[in-house]
C-alpha cells in the first residue's frame, strides 16, 4: 500500500524555489560594502563585464558577476534561438515567441532577485542557475 503524502501546493513550491544556499558569511564585510554597486551591475546584461574586469579582486563582486554572466549567456542563447525560429518561418516564430517570452520573464525575475541580494549585501545563489560556476 502507498502512503498518502500530502501534495505540495504551488505556493509552497514557489516559496521553496528561492531557498538556495546563502554563503554571505564567507565574504569580508568590507569587500561587500565596497563592491555592492559592482555586484548590482552584474545583472544588467552586457554590464556584467564591468565587475568582471573592474573588480577582479573582489570575491563578492565575482560571485554576483558569475551569476549575471550565466543570465547574460542564457539571454543571448534565447535571442539566437529566436532568430533561428524567425529564419525558419514567421508562423513558427509566432508559436515559439510565447515560450521565449516566458523564458525572458523568468530571466528578468532572476535578475531582480540577484539585484536585491547584491544590494542587501548577500551572496545568495539564484534559483535554477546559481549552482553553476563560470568565473573562479
Amino acid at each position: 500500500m502507498e502512503e498518502n503524502k500530502p501534495q505540495e501546493s504551488l505556493e509552497q513550491k514557489l516559496q521553496n524555489i528561492n531557498e538556495t544556499p546563502d554563503t554571505t558569511k564567507n565574504y569580508d564585510m568590507q569587500d561587500i560594502e565596497k563592491n555592492k554597486v559592482m555586484a548590482i551591475l552584474a545583472y544588467f546584461g552586457i554590464l556584467v563585464l564591468v565587475p568582471i574586469f573592474g573588480a577582479k579582486d573582489s570575491k563578492f563582486a565575482r560571485f554576483h558577476a558569475n551569476q549575471g554572466l550565466i543570465l547574460c549567456i542564457i539571454m543571448l542563447v534565447l535571442w539566437v534561438l529566436g532568430q533561428i525560429c524567425l529564419a525558419i518561418s514567421l508562423k513558427f516564430y509566432a508559436i515559439m515567441s510565447v515560450l521565449f517570452m516566458i523564458c525572458y520573464l523568468v530571466m528578468a525575475v532572476l535578475a531582480i532577485i540577484g539585484i536585491i541580494n547584491a544590494a542587501s549585501g548577500k551572496a545568495k545563489e539564484l534559483p535554477l542557475v546559481g549552482k553553476y560556476r563560470i568565473l573562479k
